[in-house]
């Protein structure tokens, strides 16, 4: 019958592992991926690409069709931007010296964020944190974590309404490059930059579509068009974006840990508009 023949294409270029701040592991990630049935996959950790190194050569990597993958934080006007990098050779010198830098920024960060925690009667966060990390990018998820380890504040929401939130002590803004940067980096090593998230920066809409004009202007190629889950109106603001900037389509679900109102891991590209998507375009980069 017809409906047998349907092939069902399930993709999913944004997600998270243990290498920064998600919650599985790298393999037990592409293991969700591969039990969800999804054929083109990427592992996009927070200025790493530590977890897709360790798992590229497994079963299960290829079995999701995996490409090299990292979301790169960078700085646009005041905004914090983040920028995923798709297809690029991870070994590259360019994307090797991006990680290094973003790598000494948070550590530069998260050395600020303690010594503020200090002046408000919390010592030993710069260790505690450091040591929740490991070997994953540092972050204010892994100062709070350790706050409420310690003792210092009851759970993980208190510890940003109190400390590490917006405009509380622990707020510290990062020394990030800048967005033409980033992109760069991720061209120059191979890649597809994709802004991610166009719409949680929160930019109004002239300032949203002057980011993407600086985007495309830095080589920039794509824009997510679905992450996680969106609403209807988002979805077709994002697609009028896309149309009028002539950017590729990029999905992704930004999976960072099942719970019950999170985004599931993999998208069904069936219910997408026909049209070109960033998998055809990295088809002739790979």
């Amino acid at each position: 019958s017809w409906a047998a023949s349907v092939v069902i294409v399930i993709v999913d270029y944004h997600t998270h592992s243990l290498a920064s701040d998600g919650a599985l592991s790298p393999s037990e990630l592409l293991s969700r991926a591969r039990a969800s049935g999804v054929s083109k996959f990427a592992i996009t950790d927070h200025d790493t690409t530590a977890g897709y190194l360790s798992v590229k050569d497994s079963d299960d990597a290829r079995a999701v069709g995996l490409i090299s993958g990292v979301e790169l934080s960078c700085k646009w006007a005041t905004a914090s931007i983040h920028v995923v990098g798709l297809g690029f050779d991870a070994l590259a010198p360019e994307m090797q010296a991006m990680i290094e830098t973003l790598t000494a920024a948070r550590r530069a960060r998260a050395s600020k964020i303690a010594s503020r925690l200090e002046k408000a009667g919390i010592a030993g966060a710069f260790e505690g944190a450091t040591a929740l990390a490991g070997d994953s990018q540092i972050g204010r998820p892994h100062f709070a974590a350790w706050m409420v380890e310690a003792g210092a504040v009851g759970s993980v929401t208190e510890a940003f309404d109190k400390y590490l939130g917006a405009g509380k002590p622990g707020d510290v803004k990062m020394f990030w490059p800048s967005l033409a940067e980033v992109v760069s980096g991720i061209t120059a090593s191979g890649g597809i930059a994709v802004l991610a998230h166009p719409l949680k920066y929160r930019l109004t809409g002239m300032k949203l579509r002057a980011l993407l004009n600086d985007f495309k202007a830095s080589g920039g190629r794509a824009i997510e068009i679905l992450n996680g889950r969106q609403t209807d109106v988002d979805s077709k603001r994002l697609l009028q974006l896309m149309e009028s900037t002539d950017l590729i389509p990029s999905v992704g679900s930004d999976f960072h840990r099942e719970f019950e109102y999170g985004p599931r891991l993999g998208i069904d590209v069936g219910r997408l508009p026909k049209g070109r998507y960033i998998w055809e375009a990295l088809e002739a980069v790979l």
